[in-house]
């Protein structure tokens, strides 16, 4: 989270000053409801006004978040929502930039770009809305569709064993791994606070039923199966064998903070930006005919 040196003044906002004034038109009852709301009340908390955030959203049910939350905000291509978060980011380090795509752009079209940016640990936040199926486009299996699912795309049922997007973020050097439940709107609103704080990548799996398309993975489903690490007493935020084995779990599905370790972020490695922030560089004095001759 970009901090100010000077002590910051409470604004004093609600939740609701995050609107846009547009009515979410997702169906009633769909989870991304938990990650509008989640969001809002985490800006709040954090003391955050509507300029000091800027949110790229990916395709998708999810991506109509861009229409609903008031905040700087850029409407990416699929599977793109990372890297153009990351040159939002290099061109702005000040800014709390946010990340907000499904699963199909995580860890379908855009899941090269999710492991480069785990293993660069930009200082930028992902929630992954994992609803494990396509559902603006009306049902298609997904890459984290479970194994035997019928869908228009799968009338056979899923072949393939599905991604498990939290156990891919470890393996790939994420400073920050999380899952919530739009169900639990308290805890998810509490990682997603945590998730800004954290100097690096953090990264948020959360799990969003999709009411419509799958019968399966619903809300009472997830809440007759959740196990929060928060309330096992000996559990090690900072014992990555320890996080990817919890994260292979099957008979429980564990939410909360899997891990958690600080390493120097991306950005504050680049010496272009150490004093200054791209944007406000002056570069119309800049004369690069020396480098051009170099090249003749």
């Amino acid at each position: 989270m970009a901090k100010s040196k000077s002590k910051r003044r409470r604004y004093n906002l609600k939740p609701s000053d995050f609107n846009t004034g547009i009515r979410p038109n997702w169906c009633h009852g769909c989870g991304d409801y938990g990650i509008w709301d989640s969001l809002k009340k985490a800006f709040v908390s954090l003391n955050l006004m509507p300029h000091e955030i800027l949110i790229v959203y990916g395709v998708g049910c999810s991506g109509n978040g861009i229409n609903f939350i008031k905040t700087y905000a850029f409407h990416a291509l699929h599977g793109r929502a990372l890297p153009v978060a990351t040159g939002v980011k290099l061109a702005n380090h000040k800014l709390n930039v946010i990340a907000v795509s499904g699963d199909g752009d995580g860890v379908g079209a855009g899941v090269n770009h999710f492991i480069h940016t785990c293993r660069r640990n930009i200082n930028i936040t992902y929630i992954m809305s994992d609803n494990k199926i396509f559902g603006l486009t009306s049902g298609q299996a997904a890459p984290t569709s479970d194994r035997g699912l019928k869908t228009k795309s799968t009338p056979s049922g899923v072949v393939e064993m599905p991604v498990n997007p939290v156990l891919l973020a470890l393996a790939s050097g994420a400073t920050f791994v999380a899952r919530g439940f739009t169900g639990d709107v308290i805890q998810l609103t509490e990682i997603i606070k945590k998730a800004i704080k954290h100097r690096g990548f953090a990264f948020i799996d959360v799990l969003q039923p999709c009411i419509t398309f799958d019968k399966k993975n619903t809300h009472k489903f997830y809440r007759e199966r959740i196990k929060r690490l928060d309330e096992i007493k000996d559990y090690d935020r900072k014992d990555l064998s320890g996080a990817i084995k919890t994260s292979m779990e099957e008979d429980k599905i564990p939410t909360g903070i899997f891990y958690q370790v600080e390493k120097t972020p991306y950005e504050e490695e680049l010496k272009q930006i150490e004093r200054k922030t791209l944007v406000d560089q002056i570069i119309t004095d800049i004369d690069i005919n020396r480098l051009l001759n170099r090249y003749y």
